[in-house]
């Protein structure tokens, strides 16, 4: 084994737009991805290319050895092949090509493998001979059914990996076979090897993501066999270069000649490889991993059979490998989804205390993933389970996650570099939003992890070279096996953790919304009750109410009532109550209730306000509400006011209308003893009175007082019927609908 160096470092910080990534500066990766690896413009060696049209096969295209295999310059497939081979190639034109492929042919008195796709509206077609190629014999390809039964009886992910690293290199016979698995950021590790006993083992190393740029990932993910039989070849360019009928280099990203990147051979030959191939590994149709396979001896070509064969496993192995990564995870998967089922029932069961059943109960969200410490906040109250970061800087950092996109993390310090200093605690993190709260959230927290990582190679030291055009990938030249210490990372979140995250989450919120539909249903239900349908005759007055809820919240605070008193007068009450929803509406029922009590013992609506204020300091500390009380006296028109913080009384007669302001007092549950005090007024003619909410003149574009002012204009020239009065006030001055609006009209008859 070569000598281990040892590094520590933290996990990166993320890259600014002219950092360098992993010690590349960033320029290199861009002119890296620019790299037109899908269209070359040039094949391997180790075969031909034509593309031809269809249906009369005229070469359009050829790769410049192709007078090499068919002695002379091609320009129909109908010049070299014969009239059996001509009539099997346009039989299996008619199908689907993969099961034609590979065609075998004879040209100048050789056989060759002729396998074929179609791109760019042309039929390529790449020639490529069977003498020269290693072939595993007829007696493996016999064995084929157990060596996939063998596959498919593995138990486990590692057992997966080792058949099939073994069984390809048996078929293919390079000297090294690895399976290669990706994680998250695209880096590699060495998770099964085979290999001759001479060669120094791979097994555990890792690669970072530069080494497989993300367009060749994105090849390997639809193309899944890559063969390079002589890693020092040199280039065969097409002639002509760009196809007339389209005006574009050959799109070759589906050949199986198509000459790779120089960058990969300069690797390959840093590493000392001759000859390489590939296997891709996928899974739910994204990119898993790879098979890779190294031959150091010289030139390694195995045959189009034995390589498909080849692929065959491949494929295989990637049908089998959901089931397998799942047997791995299945103890904690099945740990997550029991804990899941507890927490959904205690959601169920405790609608309206979910906060703190989540922290307090039995099963807590601490206890659905396995992390050291929980954050529950759902109607605005935070909740601290186990070891988490100080309160103060939990809120900040999960919105901070979540405005960047990035919920989920096992170094939160590459998110959010100020939360650098949290690793003792959250170095991992996954928060969860909770729809449908008050910014409400789950977030779990894992510590640091300090781990030992082996790459193949340093990979931070510099891996560019200059060429004319700019800095480009250059591969390191070495390989040595090189250690280094992990810092502010933690064990990373599983996708089954993830979701049973978001799952409860979402449980949270179809309780919240069912909460709050049926919230609004009993609301609206209470406050029917504290609403008139309607108003009882009142000898000698005519009275009107109009009550328009707020289009924002289904059930606000106002109320009014109409309380019939001993000696044949009547109190007009008009109220509201701080908040909004059924909170709201149960404070108002009893505030009612209570007021018409004490209207009904005391000697006037002053002395009954301050009953109510009593009531209130006693019962309900920390509520609040408003409330004006008109007592009305339909023998001599005699009118007694009393106000308890509430917007004043207008007064309007054939001269004007005037706030009645005297004697308003304090809002109820200000002041323990507020002693309310009344001021008289004798209706007489066309008098009006308006009692009203702020609803009405608080919300206008001037504000409060210029409200105030437009609702005098409006009465001062409005019909004196309470009916038609409330109308044109509503209509002149066109509340918004943001907040309830309450009007009483009372005139003297």
């Amino acid at each position: 084994m070569s000598p281990c160096p040892t590094s520590v470092r933290d996990a990166p910080a993320v890259s600014a737009p002219d950092a360098r990534v992993g010690g590349v500066p960033e320029e290199a990766l861009l002119r890296c991805a620019d790299e037109p690896i899908a269209v070359p413009g040039a094949v391997q060696p180790h075969g031909v290319l034509l593309a031809v049209t269809e249906p009369d096969f005229a070469v359009v295209v050829a790769s410049a050895n192709a007078p090499e295999l068919f002695g002379r310059p091609v320009e129909a497939l109908d010049r070299v092949l014969g009239e059996a081979d001509l009539a099997a190639l346009r039989a299996g034109l008619d199908g689907d090509l993969a099961e034609v492929n590979p065609l075998r042919v004879q040209v100048s008195g050789a056989e060759v493998d002729l396998v074929m796709h179609r791109a760019d509206g042309l039929l390529l077609t790449e020639w490529e001979p069977l003498g020269g190629a290693e072939q595993a014999g007829a007696a493996w390809h016999r064995r084929l059914p157990t060596v996939l039964q063998r596959l498919s009886a593995t138990a486990t992910l590692d057992e997966l990996t080792d058949v099939l690293a073994r069984d390809v290199r048996t078929v293919t016979g390079f000297d090294r076979v690895m399976v290669y698995r990706f994680d998250a950021d695209w880096n590699g590790e060495v998770i099964a090897e085979a290999a001759r006993d001479d060669l120094e083992p791979f097994l555990g190393l890792r690669y970072p993501a530069s080494d497989i740029p993300a367009q060749a990932r994105a090849l390997y993910a639809t193309n899944w066999m890559r063969l390079i039989p002589d890693a020092g070849y040199r280039p065969v360019p097409l002639d002509p270069p760009v196809p007339p009928s389209t005006g574009r280099p050959l799109d070759l990203s589906g050949a199986m000649l198509r000459s790779v990147s120089p960058v990969h051979l300069e690797y390959l030959a840093n590493m000392g490889v001759a000859a390489s191939m590939s296997i891709s590994l996928i899974d739910g149709g994204q990119l898993w991993g790879l098979v890779a396979c190294h031959h150091y001896a010289g030139a390694h070509r195995p045959s189009y059979a034995d390589r498909v064969a080849a692929e065959f496993l491949g494929r295989t192995a990637s049908l089998l490998l959901p089931t397998k990564v799942a047997a791995g995870e299945q103890a904690g998967v099945v740990e997550v989804a029991t804990r899941q089922a507890q927490l959904a029932a205690v959601v169920g069961r405790t609608p309206r205390e979910l906060s703190a059943a989540l922290a307090d109960g039995e099963v807590t969200a601490l206890d659905l993933l396995p992390a050291a410490g929980a954050a529950v906040r759902l109607n605005g109250q935070l909740r601290l389970l186990g070891t988490t970061p100080p309160a103060d800087r939990v809120e900040p950092l999960v919105r901070a996650l979540l405005a960047t996109g990035t919920p989920v993390t096992d170094a939160v310090s590459q998110v959010v570099p100020g939360a650098a200093d949290l690793a003792d605690t959250a170095s991992g993190v996954l928060a969860v939003e909770v729809h449908g709260g008050r910014d409400d959230f789950l977030a779990w927290f894992r510590p640091e992890t300090i781990r030992e990582v082996t790459w193949g190679g340093n990979p931070y030291t510099s891996k560019t070279a200059q060429t004319d055009a700019g800095p480009r990938l250059s591969p390191r030249r070495s390989f040595d096996a090189w250690s280094e210490t992990v810092r502010k990372t933690a064990q990373p979140w599983r996708e089954h953790e993830v979701a049973a995250a978001r799952t409860l989450a979402a449980d949270l919120a179809d309780a919240a919304l069912s909460r709050a539909a049926e919230d609004n249903r009993l609301a609206t239900a209470l406050q029917r009750t504290l609403l008139l349908a309607e108003l009882p005759k009142v000898p000698g007055f005519a009275m009107a109410a109009r009550y328009r809820p707020s289009a924002e919240d289904v059930v606000g605070g106002d109320w009014y009532d109409l309380v019939p008193l001993p000696g044949g007068t009547v109190s007009v009450v008009l109220g509201d109550v701080a908040g909004h929803g059924l909170a709201a509406a149960a404070i108002t029922a009893q505030l009612r209730h209570a007021l018409r009590a004490h209207l009904l013992r005391a000697s006037g609506p002053g002395a009954a306000l301050d009953g109510l204020n009593e009531v209130i300091a006693a019962l309900l500390p920390g509520e609040m509400a408003t409330a004006v009380v008109v007592e009305l006296d339909p023998s001599s028109g005699e009118v007694v006011v009393a106000n308890a913080g509430h917007l004043p009384v207008l007064h309007a007669t054939a001269s004007g209308a005037e706030f009645l302001s005297d004697g308003r007092g304090p809002a109820l549950g200000l002041l323990d003893a507020a002693g309310y005090r009344e001021t008289r007024i004798r209706l007489s003619g066309e008098d009006r009175l308006l009692l009203f909410s702020d609803g009405l003149v608080e919300r206008g574009r001037g504000g409060l007082e210029s409200g105030l002012e437009c609702l005098r204009e409006a009465v001062g020239t409005a019909p004196a019927e309470p009916q038609t009065l409330l109308d044109a006030v509503l209509a002149a001055l066109d509340p918004p609908t943001t907040d309830d609006v309450t009007l009483l009209g009372i005139a003297r008859t």
